[in-house]
């Protein structure tokens, strides 16, 4: 089904029961706290990502979702590492982190994914006994498969969606999460939240997607909404920019006279969903 299908389809019908009442978040990681504490204060973490915790919310995000430190994770294009720094270490020795990049063969790709593949192979090949030893799969964007169907625990996915609705292809990449989780594995999804009833052109050029949008998206390819939480939402984020998301920090694009207004408002409201593929 095509986007367009997808959102006039969620903008008429009702989500299914699971989406209507999502349950609250389950009271997890209590007893894995401070192995989460331990990853997040790890002094491998620069100065700059720490200081984005507070939009960011990296324990009470990754507790939302259900991460246990035995778990399969597969990280879908974790770009500069901003997760990775948290995950991989979390995961080192009772789990499995999976780090899946963009696969290089492919020639004439945009030449910041090449950069980030080469930084992040770089980063975990320099510092084994923090990261262990990450699996580094690639795909074909066009065509993506994150692993042996059934093989992860959680597949986990931060600000990455609206890229693919902005290329016309979520349906297939939620569709190969379905296939590499275990039954009853776990979506973990975050992301720029648009007002109700954006349409799809303001969201491929702004950045924002609606929370119907990506629920829609989920459940299409058999997922159930469990839950949603708002540990990332920012109320000062009224998702209307000159310049789309990329105007607030962290990416800036805005003139430096208002450098002060984008400043107060932080960094982006996020919607946080927690999908299960039932067993």
């Amino acid at each position: 089904m095509s986007l367009a299908a997808l959102l006039a389809c969620s903008a008429t019908h009702a989500a299914p029961a699971p989406a209507d009442k999502p349950t609250a978040a389950r009271p997890h990681a209590k007893p894995h706290a401070t192995a989460f504490d331990a990853a997040i204060n790890g002094s491998w973490r620069n100065a700059k990502d720490r200081a984005r915790d507070q939009y960011r919310h990296p324990a009470q995000t990754l507790a939302f979702f259900g991460v246990k430190p035995d778990d399969a994770v597969v990280e879908i294009t974790p770009g500069g590492g901003w997760y990775a720094d948290i995950l991989a270490p979390y995961l080192r020795n009772r789990g499995h982190y999976a780090a899946a990049i963009w696969d290089d063969a492919i020639p004439n790709q945009p030449e910041y994914r090449y950069r980030l593949n080469k930084a992040l192979r770089e980063k975990f090949s320099a510092a084994p006994q923090i990261y262990g030893t990450p699996a580094l799969p690639v795909f074909d964007p066009a065509k993506p498969v994150f692993g042996t169907p059934g093989s992860a625990d959680m597949v986990l996915t931060f600000r990455n969606a609206h890229n693919w609705v902005a290329d016309g292809n979520a349906d297939t990449y939620f569709r190969a999460f379905f296939d590499v989780l275990k039954p009853g594995g776990t979506l973990g999804v975050a992301d720029h939240r648009a007002k109700p009833g954006t349409s799809l052109e303001t969201m491929k050029k702004t950045g924002y997607l609606t929370e119907a949008l990506v629920i829609q998206l989920a459940t299409q390819a058999g997922f159930k909404l469990e839950a949603k939480s708002q540990i990332n939402a920012n109320p000062k984020d009224n998702a209307n920019h000159p310049n789309g998301v990329w105007t607030l920090p962290p990416t800036n694009q805005h003139d430096a006279a208002d450098d002060a207004k984008y400043q107060a408002i932080g960094e982006s409201d996020r919607m946080t969903l927690r999908f299960r593929k039932p067993r």
